[in-house]
C-alpha cells in the first residue's frame, strides 16, 4: 500500500434538498477519531437548530483506519451507515463527514432517508477539493563548515527544506524531507562525506 493519498485539502459545504427538507453536508480533515469529534461538534455548533446531525469518518487510510458513524436520531441504519458507505466508496483518507437535516414537515421514510443521506454525502465528496498527503520526516546532520555549500545543494536535489541551523563548533542542520526521498540522499550524504557524516532520524515532520 502507497503511504501518499489524497485529503480534504479544506472545509468544504454543499446542499441539496429532499422533500422540503435541506441537507447540508461539511466535509473536511480529520487526522484521528478526536479530530473527527471536534470537526463534528464544530459543525453543531455552527448549525444549533438543526433536527439532526448525521456523521460519518474515516481516519487514516488502507488497512490503518479508524471509522465511526452516528444515526443522530434518525431511524436506525437509514443516515449513519448509508454516509459512511459513500466515504469507503472513495479513494480518500482523514476524512469526516456530517449531514445537518433540517426537517422539512414530510416524513421521507426508511428508503427516502437512505437515499437522501447518500446522495448528500456524494453530492460534497464529489466537489471536495483534495491534496496528496506524503509522509514527511525530519532528520538532524551535524557537519564540518567546508562540507557546508555541498551538503546544501545536495539537501536541495533531494527537495529537502532546512527548518534550523546552528553554527557551533561544528554545523547542525535540521531538514525535512520527504519520506520516500530519504534513502538516496543518506547514501549520496555518506559518499559525499567519506562517511564522516550520518544523519540522524528525529522522527516524523
Amino acid at each position: 500500500m502507497s503511504r501518499y493519498y489524497h485529503i480534504p485539502a479544506c472545509t468544504h459545504r454543499t446542499e441539496i434538498v429532499v422533500v422540503n427538507s435541506r441537507f447540508i453536508t461539511t466535509a473536511g480533515y480529520a487526522e484521528s477519531a478526536a479530530d473527527a469529534r471536534q470537526f463534528i461538534q464544530q459543525v453543531r455548533q455552527s448549525l444549533p437548530d438543526a433536527s439532526h446531525h448525521v456523521y460519518a469518518f474515516r481516519a487514516g487510510y488502507g488497512s490503518s483506519v479508524t471509522e465511526g458513524m452516528s444515526d443522530d436520531g434518525e431511524p436506525s441504519g437509514t443516515a449513519g451507515p448509508p454516509t459512511l458507505a459513500v466515504l469507503r466508496g472513495t479513494d480518500t483518507g482523514d476524512l469526516v463527514v456530517v449531514t445537518t437535516r433540517y426537517f422539512g414537515g414530510t416524513l421521507l421514510g426508511t428508503g427516502g432517508l437512505v437515499r437522501a443521506y447518500t446522495a448528500a454525502a456524494q453530492t460534497a465528496l464529489h466537489s471536495l477539493p483534495l491534496v496528496l498527503k506524503a509522509p514527511r520526516e525530519k532528520l538532524g546532520i551535524e557537519l564540518p563548515y567546508p562540507l557546508y555549500d555541498s551538503v546544501q545543494r545536495l539537501i536541495q536535489q533531494h527537495h529537502g527544506v532546512i527548518d534550523e541551523e546552528d553554527f557551533a563548533g561544528s554545523i547542525t542542520l535540521f531538514v525535512t524531507f520527504l519520506s520516500d526521498d530519504i534513502p538516496a540522499f543518506t547514501a549520496q550524504l555518506t559518499t559525499l562525506s567519506a562517511g564522516r557524516v550520518v544523519p540522524v532520524a528525529l522522527g516524523s515532520a
